[in-house]
């Protein structure tokens, strides 16, 4: 099969979950015998933030306007098998309309921001899809599964909406013995709806807890936000340091972005990427989280900063591994970036109008 990618960014993980993801992807169909280029527009804050390593990432081209877009890539676009149109992408309506326009064989759009994708929608703000759009897409992936894919087609008009979660490469996230430096880690980007989540479930926590060590990983934080002292904050750290930081951890914490948690079933790829590593996940709540993991087996499940404290204070160190042991095991079997190749082949399959 024959694909084209056109994502926010494979190159750079800064400031965003997009990559690792596409990077995941990307190798797992190259691996399967695809044909994939991946069409990255050039940005400065990605440009100056490249972190991809050598890998089997298929072909990776950047441009830099829609003009040279159209030119270099208008034959390859007309003549793959799937062309996938990503969410939050530049001119991304526009590009959206001339794939649809051109490709002969059946063009997708992946939205790794559903919730945001479809609020925005409804306020009549779409940047990246239209309504229109939405319905002349053979194909509607969504990093966020349940009902909304029932939205998506009855209300929306898509011809066919599918989930297609983030995954893990597992040759890349695996547990690694190392010495543990942190009781809890987190890892995200500064988002302000998020912020009170960790505030919640992370910094008060250290705040009573003065002896835990507790570390964070991510951009764009405000530079008065005040960490408590047992808190250490890294800017960024590229993919390749990922399982490290999740090795070191004794515990590691998800929080959710409030559109995803209205929403449900949309699990974040740090969450699969520090199960892979076998580390304990401490997690806020949403609907569907269960149908990924079994709540106090595979997962633990916080609601206030008492719990955060009872799992770091409590929980044994044999029976902190046995969590964190479950939780590898079921990603492995059900959320490696191969099972979502394969998912992407039947939904392709399922969408070609022969």
């Amino acid at each position: 099969m024959k694909t084209v990618i056109l994502g926010l960014s494979i190159t750079s993980s800064w400031g965003n979950g997009h990559a690792t993801t596409y990077r995941a992807l990307v190798k797992a169909l190259t691996e399967r015998g695809h044909e994939v280029l991946f069409l990255e527009r050039d940005v400065p804050w990605y440009a100056c933030n490249r972190d991809l390593s050598l890998g089997r990432y298929g072909r990776i081209e950047i441009y830099y306007s829609f003009p040279e877009l159209r030119s270099r890539f208008g034959r390859e676009v007309r003549e793959a098998d799937l062309v996938i149109v990503g969410s939050y992408i530049p001119e991304g309506i526009r590009i959206g309309e001339w794939v649809i326009e051109t490709a002969r064989g059946v063009p997708a759009f992946y939205d790794i921001d559903t919730p945001i994708t479809l609020s925005n929608l409804k306020r009549g703000k779409g940047e990246y899809i239209s309504r229109d759009l939405v319905r002349r897409y053979r194909l509607y992936l969504s990093f966020t599964g349940g009902p909304i894919l029932r939205y998506i087609e009855r209300s929306l008009g898509s011809p066919l909406a599918r989930p297609l979660y983030c995954s893990v490469d597992p040759e890349l996230y695996f547990r690694d013995e190392c010495e543990t430096e942190w009781d809890l880690g987190y890892m995200g980007t500064y988002s302000r709806d998020r912020q009170p989540a960790l505030d919640l479930l992370m910094l008060e926590p250290a705040r009573r807890w003065s002896s835990a060590r507790m570390v964070v990983a991510g951009p764009q934080y405000p530079a008065g936000l005040g960490w408590p002292d047992n808190v250490h904050h890294f800017e960024h750290l590229s993919p390749m340091r990922h399982r490290n930081f999740y090795n070191a951890q004794r515990f590691t914490l998800n929080i959710t972005r409030r559109e995803m948690v209205r929403a449900g079933y949309s699990p974040s790829v740090r969450l699969f990427e520090a199960a892979a590593c076998a580390t304990p996940v401490i997690s806020d709540w949403w609907c569907g989280l269960d149908s990924f993991f079994t709540p106090e087996e595979e997962v633990l499940i916080a609601h206030s900063a008492e719990d955060t404290l009872n799992y770091l204070r409590s929980i044994r160190d044999a029976e902190r591994r046995e969590i964190g042991r479950r939780a590898q095991q079921r990603i492995l079997a059900e959320h490696t970036a191969d099972h979502r190749a394969r998912e992407l082949e039947r939904y392709a399959e399922e969408a070609s109008p022969g």
